[in-house]
C-alpha cells in the first residue's frame, strides 16, 4: 500500500489447494477443532460488546460456528470459501467483518487489514484471529532437530501481539484492542499432529518449499516430538490464537 513491493512469502496457489484439500477431509470427517473454539469466543466477545449487526462478512468458519448463530440473531451474512484479502472489496458494505485465521497467509497483511476497514460501515467492527508466533514450539523444535545444521523453513512466519497492535494502528483502526491466549491440544505423535493441520487447512503454503525430509530426517523429527510426551503418552502441543479488534471510525 505504500508503494513498496510486497515480497511474496505464501503461494498464492498452495493456499487454494490446501483449502480445498481441507475441505475434502473435512467432509470425509476431518476435524475443525480450532476454528470451533475460536468461533465460540468470537461469539463471547461479540455477546460482551452487544454487538448485533446487520450486515457481516465471515471469512475462515470452517466448523460453521458463526455464520448460523449471526444469521439467528437477524444478520445478513455473507461467507465465501474463497477470497483474495489483497483485493478491494466493497466498499462500507458491512458492519462487522470476522476472520478466523485467514489473514495468517496474507503476503500484504497491512493492505489486507486496510481493504477489510474499507468494507466496513462506519461504526463497523472487525475481530481477525490469527495463529500467533508462540505456536507449535514441540513442533519448531523437532524440525530444527531433524534438519541439523543447516535447518530449513519448514513454518510459518507469524504476527506476535505487539506486531499485531501495530499492523492495526497503520491500518487505521479506532479504539483497536489486540490480545492472546493459548490453546493446548494433545497428540499420539507427530503424523497425528500434521494429519490435524491438514484438516484445517494449516500445513506449509510457503512459496519456497523446504526440501522434503528424508527417512532418517523424519524419524529424528519424530523422536524428537515424541520425547515431551506426558505421563498419558500424548504429547501437548501449543496453539496461541491473538486476537484482533478495531472499530472503523
Amino acid at each position: 500500500m505504500d508503494g513498496k513491493q510486497v515480497p511474496t512469502i505464501f503461494s498464492p496457489q498452495r493456499m487454494r489447494l490446501a483449502e480445498r484439500r481441507a475441505h475434502s477431509r473435512q467432509l470425509a470427517g476431518g476435524t475443525t477443532w480450532l476454528s470451533e473454539l475460536i468461533g465460540h469466543d468470537v461469539l463471547e466477545r461479540l455477546g460482551f460488546l452487544r454487538c448485533q449487526p446487520g450486515s457481516a462478512l465471515v471469512l475462515g468458519d470452517r466448523a460453521g460456528t458463526l455464520s448460523p448463530a449471526l444469521e439467528a440473531n437477524g444478520a445478513d451474512v455473507t461467507a465465501p470459501t474463497e477470497i483474495d484479502l489483497e483485493q478491494p472489496l466493497a466498499l462500507g458494505t458491512f458492519d462487522l467483518i470476522v476472520s478466523l485465521l485467514d489473514l495468517g497467509t496474507v503476503n500484504d497483511l497491512p493492505g489486507a487489514l486496510i481493504q477489510l476497514r474499507l468494507a466496513l460501515n462506519p461504526g463497523g467492527l472487525l475481530i481477525a484471529a490469527l495463529v500467533g508466533a508462540g505456536s507449535l514450539p514441540l513442533v519448531r523444535s523437532a524440525m530444527m532437530t531433524s534438519d541439523g545444521e543447516r535447518p530449513a523453513a519448514r513454518i510459518h512466519p507469524q504476527v506476535d501481539d505487539r506486531a499485531a497492535s501495530a499492523l492495526m494502528q497503520r491500518a487505521g483502526f479506532a479504539r483497536q484492542v489486540v490480545d492472546r491466549y493459548t490453546i493446548t491440544a494433545r497428540y499420539d505423535g507427530l503424523a497425528n499432529l500434521v494429519s490435524d493441520l491438514r484438516d484445517q487447512g494449516l500445513g506449509s503454503v510457503l512459496a519456497d518449499r523446504a526440501p522434503t525430509l528424508s527417512r532418517r530426517q523424519y524419524q529424528l523429527a519424530r523422536q524428537a516430538f515424541a520425547s515431551h510426551a506426558d505421563e498419558s503418552g500424548r504429547i501437548p502441543e501449543s496453539f496461541e490464537v491473538v486476537t484482533m479488534t478495531g472499530w472503523k471510525s
